[in-house]
């Protein structure tokens, strides 16, 4: 009677486990497991998300890249000719009139960009303004009542959480991958350059060609980032992939918007990162924090009484423990604002108000085009 009835447990269970709602498990708590289900999450997203065509010209010639312009005609009496070159990436509508998040290097150079929809209306897209240090730039199309997606906390992301990776790769229209959140502010060197100055999200969701300027976004259809790099030898996807974090893109958007240009914001110090052997040269009690190296006489920070030696802990209240936390938080400020400083100093811990200053040493913010 016992083994029928374990029999009879277990054929129910199995046929509850099918009947589960379809999701992702996300984790087991101590009631059970907890399913994420992403479906409302990618409906939200994709007629949010747009294709992009750009056409560009291209110089038929490597000598001219090599030699110049100017030494070409020297040499050979006129210019070389050139031609179009399409290229293709993804945005991200971000208001119901039209203006649209992508990366700079989707649209850099074009002399013509072309909007599809989901729905496959196409739109000519006018270039807002760009930023390349960030890659990020903004579009604008002639529409009204269009899906767009909300911008989210980035800040509040956690490494686990599941997302949603939303674009165009290798022209397939339309497409939803899944990932989780797999570390938070990434430095990378990208395309040959240096050390980029941003702070990336990575994440595992399956990004591609194509997927460049698309959405990656929570569980509950916001955005929390914009897809730009993968690292691949092969410029496939092989399971890293990253994307500037929303609390910056909103930043850039918004400046782009508004002034036509970045209002980047400056502390006035050279950082160094922790580790033990720096902890331990400087008599430092632990490893967390970043080392203020230097201290710009003319910067924010001096101003605000920082010093060299000093260990900065904190600024607005966001912890900071590497160079690139440091740079998302200041990515995100205006010169003009003023942050809280918690440091360390002698073993003691103060808090310092900086006003964060432009590169010109001044609170004023800059614009391009005055009105």
């Amino acid at each position: 009677m016992m083994l029928k009835k374990f029999i009879k447990i277990l054929f129910v269970s199995t046929i509850l486990a099918f009947l589960t709602p379809t999701g992702i498990q996300a984790q087991t708590s101590s009631k059970g497991p907890v399913y994420v289900d992403l479906t409302t999450a990618a409906e939200r997203s994709v007629n949010a998300v747009v294709y992009i065509k750009t056409e560009f010209m291209q110089k038929n010639s490597a000598w001219d890249e090599f030699f110049g312009g100017t030494i070409w005609e020297h040499f050979f009496g006129s210019r070389p000719s050139t031609y179009p070159v399409q290229a293709a990436g993804s945005g991200v509508i971000v208001t119901s009139d039209g203006y649209i998040v992508t990366n700079n290097h989707v649209v850099e150079d074009a002399v013509k960009v072309t909007v599809t929809l989901n729905d496959k209306r196409e739109y000519e897209g006018t270039i807002v303004g760009t930023d390349p240090k960030t890659d990020l730039a903004v579009l604008k199309i002639n529409a009204e009542g269009l899906s767009y997606l909300e911008f989210d906390n980035s800040d509040e992301v956690r490494i686990g959480e599941w997302v949603l990776a939303v674009g165009n790769p290798m022209n397939l229209t339309s497409t939803v991958t899944a990932g989780i959140i797999s570390a938070k502010a990434r430095q990378l060197a990208l395309s040959g350059r240096s050390q980029t100055e941003e702070s990336y999200l990575q994440t595992d969701a399956a990004v591609n060609s194509g997927n460049s300027g698309g959405a990656l976004v929570n569980a509950s259809g916001r955005l929390v980032g914009i897809n730009t790099a993968i690292a691949s030898g092969n410029g496939y996807y092989t399971g890293y992939s990253f994307a500037i974090p929303s609390n910056i893109v909103k930043k850039i958007y918004l400046d782009i918007k508004e002034y036509g240009q970045v209002q980047q914001a400056y502390i006035g110090v050279s950082i160094a990162e922790l580790n033990a052997s720096l902890a331990k040269e400087y008599d430092l009690e632990d490893v967390r924090g970043v080392y203020v190296a230097e201290v710009d006489d003319e910067g924010a920070a001096a101003q605000s009484g920082l010093q060299a030696g000093d260990v900065i802990t904190h600024i607005g209240g966001t912890p900071v423990n590497s160079l690139a936390e440091v740079r998302g938080v200041l990515k995100t400020k205006s010169p003009g604002d003023v942050v809280n400083v918690s440091i360390v100093r002698n073993k003691e811990k103060f808090n310092k108000l900086v006003t964060l200053l432009n590169n010109k040493g001044t609170k004023e913010l800059f614009e391009k085009n005055p009105r």
